[in-house]
């Protein structure tokens, strides 16, 4: 075992000595990807290894409390991350189809104890019977969309449990506020998702009302040299800002004025998910009994799709994506469609396909979201990015040499 172990500080010491800066972009990207990939079958590694050493119990020779408490001694790690690989390594054992794929390097570390964590005592059976179809998710799609696949996952596997979850998340809501040196303020709260999803959208919205107004302050007084670093304010000072105009606006605002209503959207023959969708339009995924106080006070919206990418079509040749348009495509695209963003669309611009310049019509075929900085360098000259849509609504993204992006 020793000289396995020596063979692999040997590999390591190679791998530091290569000169990096001799590497061509295409070769650092692809070493970078394969050392990532090796990574995840070391963790495998490790995992068998920690397997073995706890149920041998060698941790107690040392008069170690767990094999948590002495991997946190011996390696100087944090308690819970050796918490964290005795419950992987010990989970591992009766989930064969995610430890073989860790195996591999197909998925990492992170998959694995995700995987773990959904995998709960009472739900064994149903893990079992799903566990290859959750491991094919933590192959095929990006971290996101993956996490957000197992939190149906468990929704669907234990209804019970998740409504229960949600309840003692909104139990557990709390504010506190105290004044401290020299008459500073100092806030702090927990929302559940809801609730949180409330706050942090209007904050957003005057956060962003305030950006405009420095950005267009900086504008008029730099000129084209305006940049982030002109404005008179720092992201967290414009948020401060953004929390007290945000209780000025409620002070001023009439008693008996017009509350905003939820809207609850009710997608129909949607094609891009399995099963059920009940998340905020953040993309947070809540159960299903969190929304049904709302349904007295909210406004229902029913989205009919027809295909893989079609919602409806208006305004061919209007030069913006507005009203229903805009909404269906939101909708359907609901994060930034450039790999591996994903800033939800209530964040995104809408992008034309085609360039509007070169005749791409403004409806839903030609549209898709992006988030402000990659509908900037999309089309940053001289060398632009290129964006295409196949017939079945798959993007392509392309940059300016003509190489698809992964």
């Amino acid at each position: 075992m020793e000289c396995h172990v020596a063979a692999l500080g040997n590999a390591i010491d190679e791998l530091q000595a290569v000169d990096t800066d001799s590497l061509s972009d295409d070769e650092l990207s692809s070493m970078l990807v394969e050392v990532h990939r090796l990574t995840a079958r070391l963790d495998a590694a490790r995992v068998e290894l920690t397997r073995a050493w706890d149920a041998r119990q060698v941790w107690g020779l040392d008069g170690a409390k767990s094999g948590a408490a002495w991997l946190a001694h011996a390696t100087r790690c944090p308690r819970g991350t050796g918490q964290a690989d005795v419950r992987l390594a010990r989970r591992l054992r009766t989930m064969p189809a995610t430890a073989a794929a860790l195996a591999a390097g197909v998925i990492s570390a992170d998959h694995a104890h995700r995987l773990v964590r959904a995998n709960r005592t009472d739900v064994e059976d149903v893990f079992a019977r799903d566990e290859e179809l959750l491991v094919e998710h933590a192959r095929q799609l990006g971290w996101t969309a993956f996490d957000r696949a197992v939190s149906y996952w468990e929704q669907l596997a234990d209804p019970t449990e998740a409504e229960a979850d949600a309840e003692a998340q909104h139990d557990a809501r709390r504010a506190h506020r105290s004044q401290t040196f020299e008459g500073m303020w100092v806030l702090d709260a927990l929302l559940d998702p809801v609730n949180g999803a409330i706050v942090d959208e209007t904050l957003a919205d005057i956060e962003r009302d305030l950006f405009e107004a420095d950005w267009a302050a900086a504008k008029a007084e730099h000129g084209d040299e305006v940049s982030l670093d002109r404005l008179a304010r720092t992201p967290a000072q414009r948020r401060a800002d953004a929390l007290v105009e945000m209780a000025v606006r409620a002070r001023t605002a009439p008693a008996d004025g017009c509350r905003p209503r939820p809207l609850v959207s009710v997608l129909v023959d949607y094609p891009t998910l399995a099963g059920r969708v009940c998340e905020l339009a953040n993309g947070t995924i809540v159960a299903p009994g969190a929304l049904a106080g709302l349904l007295s006070e909210a406004d229902i919206e029913r989205i009919v799709f027809d295909g893989s990418s079609r919602v409806i079509d208006i305004g061919r040749r209007s030069r913006f994506f507005t009203g229903a348009l805009r909404r269906a495509i939101h909708v359907r695209d609901r994060y930034c469609t450039w790999p591996g963003c994903d800033t939800p669309a209530q964040r995104c611009d809408i992008d034309h396909v085609i360039p509007y310049a070169d005749g791409g019509e403004t409806t839903q075929a030609n549209g898709a979201l992006e988030c402000p900085y990659h509908h900037r360098i999309r089309h940053r000259r001289p060398k632009p990015f290129r964006v295409t849509r196949d017939p079945d609504g798959t993007l392509h993204h392309h940059r300016p040499d003509g190489t698809e992006l992964g």
